[in-house]
């Protein structure tokens, strides 16, 4: 085949809709390896010459959709950004959107929600309602990444995520004191996260900012995996004589919200699954014809 040839062909699978595709297929594969692939695994996986694959993967990289660490690719914080934004959007966010208003209205204080981001190894915040209270208030924007340590919401997230993933985060993540009151001791930081597991309470009161504190529990989806954290934030002079009060409405709130996922999850797999029949029972009917 002509050189000329060969570049036209290698061109198209790069731009056109099966480079879509592949590229949809890229990010599905890499976000269930947890540690990366190398571009042969990547080959074998989507089937794709490796000098597409690399057409793909340089541009993805460079924009930080991607990581490349001693020759394994990972998602990179881009992606994570996108879907956190994607989050704030999509039926996950509409389905909790009453639950944090309802929180919001009891508490009378700022909620928010929050996920994991594993590449960052941070907490992001995909929404959030601020109090109403003229006064002093937290305040928690969406897109904000935060320590995973040091929040209520994170630790949550650590309690009940990936057990290989937060032992991981756990002996190799530098945990430095933020304000005088952050936990430093590894030793009490997984004594924390027993707590939670136990509890499903997490109060985190002035480690992140001195004078801020917050109360968090999971939000559970299919199969009781955690997909989110839910908190009241609130400075810690206000939230910590509210303690008692606010652990209650909170967990009540999550487990609602958590039963309203697992059904929209439910819904969503019976929909895909409908859709995926219904060809095939066309290309039947057709057949009987």
């Amino acid at each position: 085949m002509p050189r000329n040839a060969q570049t036209k062909d290698a061109t198209s699978e790069v731009t056109g809709p099966r480079s879509l595709t592949r590229l949809l297929g890229l990010f599905d594969v890499l976000a269930k390896s947890k540690h990366g692939m190398t571009l042969a695994e990547l080959n074998q996986a989507l089937q794709s010459p490796k000098s597409s694959l690399l057409n793909l993967l340089r541009p993805l990289v460079i924009d930080g959709y991607l990581a490349c660490d001693n020759g394994r690719y990972r998602l990179g914080p881009s992606i994570f950004r996108l879907a956190a934004g994607i989050m704030s959007v999509w039926n996950f966010s509409s389905t909790m959107r009453p639950y944090l208003e309802e929180l919001a209205q009891l508490s009378e204080e700022s909620v928010y929600i929050g996920v994991l981001d594993t590449v960052g190894s941070v907490i992001t915040y995909v929404d959030s309602i601020e109090s109403r209270k003229s006064s002093v208030r937290f305040s928690v924007p969406v897109g904000a990444a935060r320590p995973l340590y040091s929040t209520a919401a994170g630790r949550v997230l650590l309690a009940f995520g990936d057990q290989d993933w937060v032992e991981n985060y756990l002996r190799n993540t530098k945990i430095a004191a933020l304000t005088p009151y952050t936990v430093t001791s590894r030793k009490a930081l997984r004594e924390e996260l027993e707590n939670i597991r136990k509890t499903k309470i997490s109060v985190s009161l002035g480690e992140t900012f001195p004078e801020s504190g917050a109360i968090a529990t999971p939000i559970f989806g299919a199969d009781d995996k955690i997909i989110a954290a839910i908190a009241i934030g609130a400075p810690v002079s206000r939230l910590e004589p509210r303690l008692s009060e606010l652990r209650p409405i909170i967990v009540d709130v999550a487990s609602r919200a958590s039963g309203s996922t697992r059904s929209m999850l439910r819904a969503n797999e019976a929909a895909a699954l409908a859709e995926s029949k219904r060809p095939a029972a066309s290309a039947k009917r057709a057949s009987v014809r």
